[in-house]
């Protein structure tokens, strides 16, 4: 298996919204590589203490390594940052000084071919950010009604074509099992016409299948709350997205808590995302479409 390699990004912007020289307990909701969180206790003082929360273990093998000069002043849990809250109790962590997710899939993931998630490589399709997870893309791709493979197709990758991919996937299948990402990439491509533009032509159609394979939208809805209730006054959530569905859910998440909020007071410390800037976009274009914001409770 390949090396653990992924750039993390927007780090300058992340490291002044958390300010981790201000002290107290971190949480890393999407470990990854362990690039943020590294970034973090070596800001932080002495005194400071980071969880960091991962589902890949092949992410939590490489944390361990970048982070281990950090030791004792970290954790690491294998879990779902959607159960941040429970991982944090259990934890004995409270109070937190800030709280970082950087939502989406890692280079690494995307650049190993058994893991399924690029039409780059010929691979199975999988597409699981848990491989211990029961649901894969295959699954969806080849048990899903047409109608439900369509709406799937429109609400998580906004592919206007969506009942036209769905309606040859299920025509296709009748004659053989859809098992491989190229095999997929192929279909999707014929279905639009061969067309390409900027982006592969699939590119939607594999955006939108490894969301309900992992249930990445449900999951970011029900975690920002949760991860509110974990600040201490003062304490600061900062999220980076990497699409408009999940950005849409930020945006609006936040807004609605420094506005309708009674009990507990928060401030947006980014009226706008803030993005990558060009020297970051020449040095790794896959930040080209990350997205972060960022709240604070007062109190």
């Amino acid at each position: 298996m390949q090396t653990f390699q992924h750039t993390s990004v927007l780090m300058d912007e992340a490291m002044t919204l958390l300010d981790p020289q201000r002290g107290g307990v971190y949480v890393d909701g999407t470990l990854g590589g362990g690039g943020h969180a590294a970034a973090v206790l070596a800001r932080a003082p002495q005194s400071s203490h980071l969880l960091g929360i991962e589902l890949d273990p092949a992410a939590i093998a490489a944390a361990d390594a970048v982070l281990a000069p950090y030791a004792p002043r970290y954790q690491i849990v294998r879990g779902n940052y959607a159960d941040m809250a429970g991982i944090c109790r259990r934890a004995g962590v409270d109070g937190v000084a800030g709280i970082l997710l950087d939502i989406g899939v890692s280079s690494h993931q995307l650049d190993t071919p058994e893991r399924g998630f690029s039409f780059k490589f010929p691979a199975a399709l999988d597409m699981r950010l848990d491989p211990d997870a029961p649901v894969d893309a295959a699954h969806i791709v080849n048990t899903y009604s047409e109608v439900d493979l369509a709406d799937v197709i429109f609400r998580y990758g906004e592919e206007r074509a969506s009942r036209r991919i769905a309606k040859l996937i299920v025509a296709q299948r009748k004659s053989a099992t859809i098992t491989t990402t190229t095999e997929l990439a192929d279909l999707v491509a014929h279905a639009l016409g061969g067309k390409r533009g900027k982006i592969h032509p699939a590119t939607r159609t594999f955006q939108a299948l490894r969301i309900a394979v992992n249930g990445e939208l449900d999951v970011l809805t029900t975690v920002i709350p949760a991860a509110l209730e974990l600040l201490a006054p003062g304490g600061r959530l900062v999220i980076i997205s990497f699409h408009s569905l999940e950005d849409r859910i930020v945006k609006h998440a936040f807004r609605d808590v420094c506005t309708q909020s009674m009990v507990r007071r928060y401030r947006l410390l980014t009226k706008h995302p803030l993005t990558a800037s060009d020297a970051e976009l020449a040095a790794n274009p896959r930040s080209r479409s990350a997205k972060m914001r960022a709240i604070e409770y007062v109190g």
